[in-house]
């Protein structure tokens, strides 16, 4: 027979803990937000769908982007057991500087226009955080500004070469005057990629109304506001060197970019710099001797060339031909905390992450890529710890094995 007895509030409240009620929505919703994907679903109903799909989307079928995600999905891990990691330091160096987490905020173009903190944001969400952060080129804060909202803290500069070479090289010395220690130089964007959401979208930049954007963006007076409430909406950086936004984002592309460039800007640039929209091995060993710093494995988030190759597919190779002589870094498809150990697992000095700081962005502001870097945190420290790895110094590819989904035919 089970015992009973008339219920005693004190051991009933021993066992309940009431929480107290948050009277803040922005800090409700984003403490209700436990992974990036959480994020990204706050970030779309936000925010109105030309902005949102611009972020989102990547270019013709998204198979580039799907196989990326897959890819990081496709990872088993291989945990060591009887081996304690009951404090895990998740501190590295990356292009001989300091990065409290294996990770940096990557470049973005038309930052403001998702939500309207924008680098600003991003930039001191990362100086808190004690990571890099990356300024684009097509970003709408400038030099300057991103260096006033991360003072102390690691700033990286990401250049396009322009149809104008002296707005690069002008753009160069600006970067390095402000103190930014390590420059990307991007070579994935001969011509632009593309990305169908935006043409079907309608969209622009600057944003342009209609019936359809009025209807679509009606559920989201507070966008509006911000847009309409605060400075206009430019490529910062650029806003000195003249022409529309049309124009200066069609003169970034430029199809006679070379080796000759990279050796321009090498002499130009004090800093680090490394060579970002890597996708094939045989690149890799022809930059290792350029006199570059690193190389970044990536397809431009699958916003250029759709089927390119999975950058996280290429990274043990990659690895073991120019690791010795280069640091490496990876981005696309980063969607979680795993992915990013995964990816040191297998040799990357660090990963970018790019939507999934924007997904941040867009939920909630600064207080959002806090949450951003914050998710991230937890979720690389509850794997290493699961893996038995204390430090990111020991993990290594027997921690990680790429599954098979795509496996190309040998070539005639």
């Amino acid at each position: 027979m089970v015992q009973r007895q008339f219920p005693r509030p004190h051991e009933v409240f021993d066992l309940l803990k009431f929480k107290k009620p948050v009277l803040s929505p922005k800090r409700r919703r984003l403490e209700a937000a436990l992974t990036i994907h959480d994020l990204r679903r706050i970030a779309q109903r936000r925010t109105p769908k030309a902005a949102f799909d611009y972020t989102d989307g990547a270019a013709e079928g998204e198979l580039s982007l799907a196989r990326a995600r897959q890819a990081f999905e496709d990872v088993e891990f291989s945990p060591r057991v009887l081996r304690p990691a009951q404090d895990v330091d998740t501190s590295t160096t990356i292009l001989g500087g300091p990065s409290r987490l294996p990770f940096a905020i990557a470049p973005t173009g038309f930052t403001r226009l998702m939500q309207t903190e924008g680098e600003v944001a991003g930039a001191g969400a990362a100086g808190a955080a004690g990571i890099p952060f990356t300024l684009s080129t097509l970003g709408t804060t400038s030099i300057e500004g991103v260096k006033a909202a991360n003072p102390h803290g690691r700033n990286w500069f990401q250049l396009y070469v322009m149809r104008d070479r002296e707005i690069s090289y002008e753009l160069t010395r600006r970067a390095a005057a402000a103190g930014f220690d390590t420059l990307q130089f991007t070579v994935d964007t001969p011509v632009a990629g593309a990305r169908l959401r935006d043409k079907r979208n309608g969209f622009s930049i600057p944003p342009q109304i209609s019936l359809r954007t009025i209807v679509n963006a009606a559920v989201r007076p507070w966008w509006w506001f911000d847009f309409l409430t605060t400075p206009k909406l430019e490529f910062a950086s650029l806003s000195s060197t003249g022409g529309t936004v049309g124009e200066l984002l069609d003169s970034a592309m430029d199809p006679t970019i070379s080796y000759a460039d990279l050796d321009v800007i090498r002499e130009i640039w004090p800093g680090k710099i490394v060579v970002k929209g890597v996708q094939n091995v045989e690149d890799a060993k022809q930059l290792a001797t350029q006199g570059v710093d690193g190389i970044i494995l990536s397809n431009h988030g699958g916003r250029q060339l759709d089927r390119a190759p999975i950058p996280f597919h290429l990274l043990p190779e990659v690895k073991r031909e120019v690791g010795a002589h280069l640091e490496i870094g990876v981005d696309t498809g980063i969607m979680s905390g795993a992915d990013i150990v995964a990816a040191a697992a297998l040799g990357a000095d660090f990963s970018l992450i790019g939507r999934a700081y924007l997904y941040g962005l867009m939920a909630g502001g600064r207080a959002g890529v806090d949450r951003t870097i914050a998710i991230l945190e937890d979720e690389i420290v509850r794997t290493m710890k699961l893996l038995g790895a204390s430090s990111i110094a020991e993990l290594e590819p027997a921690h990680v094995t790429q599954l098979e989904r795509l496996i190309p035919r040998p070539r005639p």
